[in-house]
């Protein structure tokens, strides 16, 4: 059985050697790298190395050297074949079955890492040129230096559909299925069966019109590029590669490589939104920072945050959108904490990000609001308590079966004890005493596993920062005005996604519309950027093709469910015998009322906070109005004024 070097370099880069090493010796963490006693010889005083980083082993004392494979060869007497199997294993990969044809894809994919980087290169002499002006305008205005331009290596895309295809054609070695291969092309796919290669369309560039933001990998090697629209027109305001055989978005972070050192130097790493966030980071001196590739944080990116810091700091912006991706990144940690490993979220203000903040208040001011960041406890205790009522023994019940719940997610028997005796005390205050500590929570654990589309607790952000002594907040929590169900919400992005999938040409001049709706389904919201990807890389969709890819990809319980949904029968417009005009009215009323009452909940959550702090007359009919006003607008969902009846059908056509 043969092994190909870019699965033994997978195994290495998903499994640190110290998590190896460290269950047969006893490892102190001491800057950069773990010492222990050797494991190969007898010694009194400490000279085993592990370093992460580089990922091997080595002792000063009888010269062992070697990495992740060695060790379990060495320690456990297993031979090459079984050691790879039982590593795989616990890095979540298949084994491979060797061929010669492996081989080959090997060769290939180290000739596409030469590809990405001929291509980094003349992005970055066009933003230099005369046809990287606007870019280059746009980058200064952002405040970037040329040291920051040259030291990330960004670049420009020009407008032509074959720019970059054309250059890179002229260079020797380079072939136009690499830059398909590579993701730098699109290539429109065939017609059909009696199609030619006399009338295929041709491959175009899929960079135009951008700023280019070389993505690395862990070698510091060119695998992707993000590209950021300079027209206001464009279909998305980001576009990244897609998956090619280099880049696997789901397990990179940007600026991986560049900020290694600094966070292994600080023992601190950041983790932002975007890539401006964190080139801005770090022109201002914050060079540990890193952020995902337009994804939400996944499981394998948390688990590479960790292998630079044993905490790393979540710094999202303030708006809605960067709360509830604070939010799932908390929730999706729990099955993975680990002694000593852990979360920590830095809040900040509404309607800012890491670059206006440091631009608009300071260097040290952001380092002061670093310091002021919340552990996961906290993030997780607000989330589960927020905006609950606890005054009956009902609903202090649905309290403790919530945070029941959360723990029931933490995989780690000894952490999950803390939690347990960490929420006890909080619930025991929360209740005034009511609550027993000897009551575990932990018994009353039942976790759930199934697909759901409703609302989730953890949408709504830490209402309990409230003062709940103020004169009459009690009386108004009581009467239920802070409260509100959310599942109209969720009804119209089901509304929304349901008729973009029977009449996908909506997104050729709605990409936009589509694309920038804040979605309060997390699995909603999976659905829909899943079918974005899918409409920039096809330019002429149908809905039967669409259908099959997002069978294909593991979005069938997903189409199932609203599919089945009979409320929308009414809905007409959604379905596919409905007419194009009658289709894209009904959808943009559908999106108009949606963010009619997204701005009302803004202003409506305005209101709360300031009622919390200044009980008035006049703050509290201001609020009441907003309330009334924004019941209103989610009224009558079962319809949808004009289409969701006979008379409505008539009238339109």
């Amino acid at each position: 059985m043969g092994f190909t070097p870019d699965f033994l370099d997978e195994i290495r880069n998903r499994i640190p050697v110290s998590d190896v090493v460290g269950r047969r010796v006893k490892l102190v963490r001491k800057g950069r790298e773990h010492n222990g006693l050797c494991p190969f010889h007898n010694e009194k005083t400490p000279s085993f190395t592990v370093n992460d980083d580089k990922a091997f082993y080595h002792c000063f004392g009888c010269g062992a050297h070697g990495d992740v494979i060695k060790f379990v060869i060495e320690t456990e007497g297993l031979s090459f074949p079984e050691s790879v199997e039982r590593l795989a294993g616990q890095a979540g990969l298949e084994m491979p079955e060797y061929t010669p044809q492996d081989a080959e894809r090997s060769l290939q994919r180290k000739t596409l890492y030469d590809v990405m980087e001929t291509a980094a290169k003349w992005f970055e002499t066009q933003l230099v040129a005369q046809a990287g002006a606007e870019g280059l305008d746009y980058l200064t205005r952002r405040g970037l230096s040329k040291t920051t331009l040259k030291k990330f290596r960004l670049g420009f895309a020009p407008e032509g559909r074959s720019a970059l295809k054309d250059a890179l054609l002229s260079r020797d070695g380079i072939t136009e299925d690499m830059m398909v291969e590579a993701g730098l092309l699109i290539k429109p796919e065939d017609d059909g069966p009696h199609n030619n290669k006399n009338t295929e369309k041709p491959s175009y560039d899929r960079f135009r019109q951008r700023v280019i933001f070389p993505i690395t990998d862990r070698q510091g090697r060119v695998v992707a590029f993000g590209g950021r629209a300079l027209r206001s027109d464009a279909k998305a305001k980001y576009l990244n590669s897609p998956e090619t055989p280099l880049f696997h978005k789901g397990r990179l972070l940007y600026n991986l490589a560049g900020s290694r050192k600094s966070s292994y130097d600080k023992g601190r790493v950041l983790v932002a939104e975007g890539y401006m966030d964190v080139i801005a980071m770090a022109q201002a001196g914050f060079t540990n920072a890193v952020a995902p590739l337009g994804t939400a944080v996944t499981e394998e990116q948390i688990a590479e945050l960790w292998r630079l810091a044993p905490e790393p700091l979540m710094c999202f912006d303030g708006d809605k959108a960067g709360i509830r991706a604070a939010q799932r990144v908390a929730e999706k940690s729990l099955p993975l904490l680990k002694a000593g490993y852990s979360l920590r979220f830095v809040h900040l203000p509404t309607g800012e990000d890491p670059d206006s903040y440091i631009s608009g208040h300071g260097e040290q001011a952001f380092r002061d609001l670093l310091e002021k960041a919340q552990p996961l406890i906290d993030i997780l205790w607000h989330m589960k308590t927020g905006s609950v009522e606890a005054d009956t023994p009902e609903q202090r019940a649905g309290l403790e079966k919530s945070l029941s719940e959360t723990l029931s997610e933490i995989s780690d028997k000894t952490i999950r004890g803390y939690y347990d005796k960490a929420f006890q005390e909080r619930l025991s205050t929360l209740l005034g005493g009511a609550f027993t500590p000897d009551h575990s929570l932990e018994n009353l654990a039942n976790k759930k596993n199934h697909f759901d589309f409703s609302p989730k607790d953890s949408d709504r952000w830490n209402k309990a920062g409230r003062n709940k002594s103020l004169p009459g907040v009690k009386k108004l929590r009581e009467t239920g005005i802070f409260k509100g169900p959310q599942t109209a919400g969720i009804k119209r992005e089901r509304l929304l996604i349901l008729t973009v999938l029977n009449h996908p040409w909506l997104l050729k001049q709605h990409h936009e519309e589509f694309a920038t709706i804040i979605f309060e389904s997390v699995e909603l919201d999976k659905l829909r950027c899943e079918i974005i990807d899918v409409s920039l890389r096809e330019s002429d969709l149908e809905h039967k093709s669409l259908y099959s890819h997002l069978f294909k990809t593991g979005y069938g319980k997903a189409l199932e469910v609203i599919f089945k949904q009979g409320e929308f029968k009414a809905e007409w417009f959604a379905w596919p015998d409905a007419a194009r005009q009658d289709v894209e009215q009904g959808w943009f009323h559908v999106v108009n009322r949606y963010r009619r009452v997204s701005d009302l909940e803004k202003d409506l959550k305005a209101a709360e906070k300031e009622l919390a702090e200044n009980m008035t007359e006049e703050v509290y009919n201001r609020f009441l109005a907003l309330k009334t006003e924004l019941e209103n607008a989610k009224g009558n969902e079962a319809s949808i004024d004009g289409y969701g009846n006979a008379s409505g059908r008539e009238k339109l056509s």
